[in-house]
């Protein structure tokens, strides 16, 4: 089951454990998350799983939101079937979601744009390589217990993108990962955000699991609305400089409401490093920072965090499974 935090004010999903992204939480779960987190979020919704920055014009769903599509999906008039798919495992899923499944998998246009069904995409249209992806990400949703409308925006928002490609120049900037990898993911994100504190293990997870495939390019964002942010920012790009970053990137979220000056240059002599390199990258650092800022600006962020996946917005639920559908996904389409 998808656990959800909501709220009154324009609930959306959030994010889990490295399991699934949340739509229904355990009450005991969602209180322990709101103590965790009361008092640092003034402007930071808990209903969602980004943290939003302030705007008076209507929101870009971001990484987490929901397209707004629900039924945009074309039907080529064929009628639904009830029938199993071959090489499909359903078991998991209860009669309901297995009739919105088999409804699904016909009212669901081809996932390579073809002018018939899913479930025609997949049992005759050979030359589609996404079909079975297409698929295995729609019976994953609804194992992850989403209702039929928002399944159908999450998988339109996969396989029939309305948001445009971005070009980033990430010749500058700290990254995970062979820069040769295949997969090219970026991330926008913010020291202070609780939510992409929760995400950086998730991300982790799924690189670990992907070896090879995918490396991950880490751009700021600051909201604007925590404390210190920009500040870990600047940290984090100076230590890069000396070849930590990742240790430091997991130190300010480890401890992320220590932000003040003396923390921060706390932490990089607790790694050693070089301090009076440090404080000269420290302050060097902070055009930097902006210019990441204007990066994530030019390419409609609104919500930390938010993710590039080979440069098009992941308009999907961010948890290590789907992380890893995607990868493998493209791995195998485009190889």
């Amino acid at each position: 089951m998808i656990p959800l935090v909501t709220h009154d004010v324009n609930p959306v999903v959030r994010l889990e454990t490295p399991s699934a992204l949340h739509y229904k939480l355990h009450v005991s779960n969602a209180r322990a998350f709101q103590t965790l987190v009361l008092g640092l979020l003034a402007t930071c919704s808990l209903s969602l799983s980004a943290c939003k920055k302030d705007k008076t014009t209507p929101e870009d769903p971001g990484v987490n939101g929901a397209l707004d599509r629900a039924g945009s999906a074309g039907s080529s008039g064929e009628t639904s079937d009830s029938g199993p798919l071959q090489g499909i495992d359903v078991t998991k899923l209860d009669t309901d979601h297995q009739a919105t499944y088999y409804k699904l998998l016909s009212s669901l246009s081809s996932p390579c744009g073809k002018a018939h069904s899913l479930r025609t995409s997949y049992q005759t249209d050979q030359s589609c390589k996404r079909a079975p992806f297409a698929v295995r990400y729609l019976v994953a949703l609804l194992e992850d217990d989403l209702p039929e409308a928002k399944a159908r925006e999450f998988w339109e928002a996969k396989y029939h993108p309305s948001t445009e490609q971005y070009k980033f120049d990430l010749t500058k900037e700290p990254h995970v990962g062979s820069e040769d990898a295949p997969i090219r993911i970026v991330e926008f994100y913010d020291y202070g955000c609780p939510h992409c504190a929760e995400f950086r293990p998730m991300l982790e997870t799924a690189m670990d699991h992907e070896k090879g495939k995918a490396v991950v390019y880490y751009l700021h964002y600051t909201l604007g609305h925590f404390q210190g942010s920009k500040e870990a920012a600047q940290a984090a790009l100076a230590a890069n400089d000396q070849h930590k970053f990742k240790e430091m990137h997991e130190m300010l979220f480890e401890h992320q409401r220590e932000r003040s000056h003396d923390d921060i240059f706390g932490f990089a002599k607790k790694l050693g490093l070089d301090m009076g390199k440090f404080e000269k990258d420290y302050t060097a650092a902070a055009p930097h920072v902006d210019a990441q800022h204007a990066q994530g600006e030019q390419a409609n962020v609104d919500s930390t965090p938010t993710l590039y996946f080979n440069e098009r917005k992941m308009t999907a639920p961010l948890s290590v499974r789907y992380l890893e559908l995607w990868i493998d996904e493209e791995m195998a389409v485009n190889r």
